[in-house]
């Protein structure tokens, strides 16, 4: 919404492992702007069949052995078409913090607030949001145990990359946040804690039991810190943020039933 006419002819480009990819491909169609899609071969075939259905022209990618980015980059060169990226951008990480501006509007006073981490964009724009709201909110993130590169970066001050993550949490197989979201996360987050797969099963199996939410597991990760005791949050009024339902159909299985 914020391109310009000629920007909007010429379309975007965006990579992702499917939750922005939906987005960028639903706004395209609501905007009437083309958009492609780098994504990788092996993403949930949800996600893939979703991001095809609101007309999104999809590239496909192998996490181990391409670099997305560089196959995106090279993709608006050709076609001169405008990147959208999932984290490394302003509007993005401004857009991704709403959720914890209207969950703070919503629920009163939180004494803190516990989101997934990625590549950070939804937990720095959350950390803008809560602490511009009230600077006495804590924010955590999550990540899964295997891929813990925002954990690592915060703790040793510089951008830490790894190697692609082996976790059912594909929307957190992420090697390292970006500077702008680095920067944020490391000025302003409280903390950030991991949890094993086993442990995003057990919040998924929790949440469609008692909440009837379906979660994909990276969508359940800040759910599972909370349930597990990773977070002293006794007595403290606390903000949890479900962030994707787009599960596997047979990991979703798998997680509900043991």
């Amino acid at each position: 919404s914020q391109m310009t006419d000629a920007e909007r002819r010429r379309g975007v480009v965006a990579f992702s492992s499917g939750n922005h990819a939906q987005g960028v491909a639903l706004a395209g169609k609501l905007l009437d702007i083309p958009t492609v899609i780098v994504m990788p071969h092996d993403a949930p075939a949800a996600k893939l069949e979703a991001t095809r259905g609101y007309g999104a022209e999809l590239v496909l990618y192998r996490r181990s052995e391409e670099d997305r980015g560089a196959i995106a980059r090279e993709l608006c060169e050709t076609r001169g078409a405008t990147l959208v990226p999932p984290y490394d951008d302003p509007g993005i990480v401004a857009g991704a913090g709403t959720a914890a501006l209207e969950l703070v509007e919503d629920a009163g006073r939180l004494d803190a607030i516990v989101v997934p981490v990625g590549g950070g964009g939804l937990f720095s724009g959350t950390c803008l949001a809560a602490k511009g709201t009230d600077a006495r909110i804590e924010c955590y993130g999550v990540e899964p145990e295997a891929g813990n590169d925002v954990q690592q970066s915060l703790q040793q001050g510089r951008i830490v990359t790894i190697d692609v993550p082996q976790t059912i949490a594909d929307g957190q197989q992420t090697q390292c946040p970006s500077a702008l979201t680095f920067g944020i996360m490391q000025r302003y987050a409280t903390g950030v804690v991991t949890v094993s797969d086993d442990e995003l099963r057990a919040a998924m199996r929790f949440a469609f039991e008692r909440l009837k939410i379906v979660l994909e597991p990276s969508g359940a990760s800040a759910l599972a810190a909370v349930l597990c005791g990773k977070l002293d949050v006794s007595g403290k009024r606390v903000g949890v943020v479900l962030s994707g339902g787009n599960a596997d159909p047979a990991v979703f299985a798998s997680a509900v039933i043991p």
